[in-house]
């Protein structure tokens, strides 16, 4: 007679917790699974924790996240041009321009960081390029005011005043806060920088079904 066919009774119940037990960790391991994120999904929790600081006017703690979102996503341009714009209102042009330069790098046609780039290219006496970055701007969203009226300012500083007068009633059209200053000053007229993003991005690699970054509308040219 085959002796596996009179199993005691406590082998029988030794096999039964040994397949629960492992039913358990396996249920654990499952549990575990489901509860971990994914680095994009990382990534947003800290540009969201960095928006949070950069409100609260903690450029420090801000800066640490927005760190730590890139190190968990690189190819994160909001945490990226974020960090450009807390250098740029810190008067590290340099800095802020090489993170304007990366996000671009990942997106050519990413706005604020054309905007943003233009000004300090025409503070930092770049002219030429500036011109070409707000064009480049107003190929995207042709309804940029702001991008017309320093655009403008620009212009006629570089002689080309008639073409300069189009692009400035341009940017007033669209935005009639704005005023034509008289005479033209230079391009150092330009506007501050564009604020940061306000909500979640929805480009990737952020979840699909999030709302767009809202453009804070850049204040009239003094």
């Amino acid at each position: 007679m085959n002796p596996t066919h009179h199993r005691s009774p406590a082998r029988i119940a030794l096999r039964r917790k040994a397949v629960e037990a492992l039913g358990l960790m396996l249920l654990l391991v499952a549990v575990a699974a489901c509860g971990s994120k994914a680095p994009a999904d990382k990534a947003l929790d800290e540009l969201n924790a960095g928006l949070a600081a950069s409100a609260a006017g903690n450029a420090d703690v801000a800066t640490t996240h927005y760190k730590a979102c890139i190190a968990l996503d690189s190819t994160n341009k909001y945490c990226i041009f974020n960090l450009g714009v807390l250098a740029q209102n810190g008067s590290r042009a340099l800095e802020a321009e090489n993170d304007y330069r990366l996000a671009l790098l990942l997106d050519p046609d990413f706005t604020p960081a054309l905007y943003n780039l233009a000004i300090l290219r025409a503070g930092a006496g770049g002219t030429a390029e500036a011109i070409a970055l707000y064009r480049h701007l107003l190929q995207v969203d042709p309804t940029n005011a702001s991008g017309h009226f320093n655009l403008g300012l620009l212009l006629a500083a570089a002689g080309d005043v008639e073409g300069g007068k189009k692009e400035l009633a341009e940017g007033v059209r669209l935005n009639p806060a704005l005023v034509i200053p008289n005479p033209l000053p230079g391009p150092s007229a330009s506007p501050a920088p564009n604020a940061s993003p306000t909500l979640e991005p929805s480009a990737s690699p952020t979840p699909s079904g999030s709302p767009a970054p809202s453009k804070a509308p850049s204040p009239s040219p003094s």
